[in-house]
């Protein structure tokens, strides 16, 4: 292909949901090629499947870069990677995070690529030695558990061999939106929505909390880097996320208030006792816990960064999560089971509570639709439902403290640096 007159931007991850919104910030005034596990069909994307795993299917897919590009990429976003939440290491980590990036640098020596975007975290740093002490690009490298260290062990690797290919690595706080889409985040408001148990406990120091970034403030940071990949250093690292950091009890506080008007009490537990109560569940009552020992052991870590180097990009977030959540939770009370499914937790725990009830209601009584019997019926299914779930509630206190740490059941996959970066 010749005589391209806009920039390529190759996106890893494209279909993802940082993948789709970076996209949609760069489509303007960038020709957008993904690379992906699967093709899918985007608005203004060309998608190629890869396996970053797989040496001949790096090497094709960038052999098709080069002939939809002209040979010449103004920048890689590199978002593809694994991630799981048990806290362990698992083979993905190497094989995906870390040789894939390594398969993907070698594979575009054969294209003229301008710079190399890598999403990282800001967990690749030790927490805040203390409250108000904030972190910087400097502070100390001490990832606490597999996810962080893929990050940092690749961000070593990129480092060293990135060749004549300017770098630019951003480590990320936890990326959210209107809809939330934040894992940990979405797991607090479920359980004070549904008052779990667990919802009223927590590990460790509730004081203590972690920065956020708002996925528009992520794509505008994105885009300033890409925009301004000539003025940057040949290897910049920044720090992308807010400079407010809520602690978890402000969250609860202010959730509680905006769920249901009352001012949110959490009691703070002893990590010992959540950790026995773990063991026992898993262990005595032989049942699933998504509590890990790693969630335990850095429940209560402290965040608190300092962005000043990303005037580099003339950038600052212009949202933040304490001024977004009255939105998530006015979303979550206009249509509960939606917000469970947009943020991939378990639909069915909500199907029959009360906004559901008043909007079954309405919806079955509209004219031409149902008859009187029938929306009278349809209504009982729902409160018949309700009452299923308040038995599922009851069995979840007889497990007691077991339940209570941060984490809620949930189908959460992130698709780079994650609802939790």
């Amino acid at each position: 292909m010749t005589g391209k007159t806009r920039p390529t931007v190759l996106i890893t991850g494209s279909s993802g949901f940082l993948g789709q919104a970076i996209a949609r910030g760069l489509t303007e005034r960038h020709d957008i090629i993904g690379l992906d596990v699967a093709r899918r069909s985007l608005p203004g994307v060309e998608t190629i499947e890869i396996d970053l795993t797989s040496d001949t299917s790096a090497a094709k897919a960038l052999a098709e870069v080069r002939e939809r590009s002209g040979g010449r990429i103004a920048s890689v976003i590199h978002l593809a990677a694994y991630y799981d939440t048990t806290g362990e290491d698992n083979p993905k980590y190497g094989a995906v995070t870390v040789e894939g990036t390594r398969r993907l640098l070698n594979a575009l020596r054969g294209l003229e690529t301008e710079q190399f975007v890598f999403s990282s975290t800001l967990l690749v740093h030790a927490p805040s030695p203390a409250k108000g002490a904030k972190i910087n690009e400097r502070s100390p490298i001490d990832p606490a558990w597999a996810y962080p260290r893929s990050k940092a062990e690749t961000e070593t690797l990129i480092l060293k061999e990135h060749g004549d290919i300017k770098v630019a690595i951003l480590r990320l706080a936890g990326v959210y939106d209107e809809d939330c889409h934040a894992a940990f985040i979405a797991q607090q408001i479920a359980r004070i929505f549904e008052r779990m148990p667990t919802a009223y406990l927590f590990t460790g120091d509730i004081t203590t909390g972690q920065p956020y970034l708002h996925l528009d403030d992520l794509v505008d940071a994105v885009v300033r880097t890409v925009d301004r990949r000539s003025e940057l250093p040949d290897e910049t690292v920044l720090l992308i996320g807010e400079e407010q950091t809520p602690s978890y009890d402000e969250m609860q506080k202010q959730i509680g208030r905006l769920l249901h008007g009352e001012t949110w009490r959490t009691l703070s537990l002893p990590k010992e006792v959540t950790k026995l109560g773990a063991w026992m569940q898993e262990k005595v009552l032989d049942q699933e816990t998504d509590i890990k020992p790693w969630m335990i052991e850095n429940a209560d870590d402290h965040y608190e960064i300092d962005i000043s180097r990303a005037r580099l990009l003339g950038w600052k977030p212009r949202h933040s999560l304490t001024a977004t959540l009255p939105e998530m939770i006015r979303r979550l009370k206009a249509d509960p089971t939606d917000w469970y499914k947009k943020n991939k937790l378990e639909p069915s725990a909500v199907a029959a509570s009360a906004p559901e009830l008043d909007q079954a209601a309405e919806r079955l009584q509209r004219p031409l639709e149902r008859s009187d019997d029938e929306v009278e019926a349809e209504t009982e299914r729902h409160r018949n439902a309700l009452g299923a779930t308040d038995q599922c509630c009851d069995r979840a206190v007889a497990r007691g403290v077991a339940l209570h740490a941060r984490p809620v059941r949930s189908r959460f996959s992130t698709d780079s640096a994650g609802a939790r970066t």
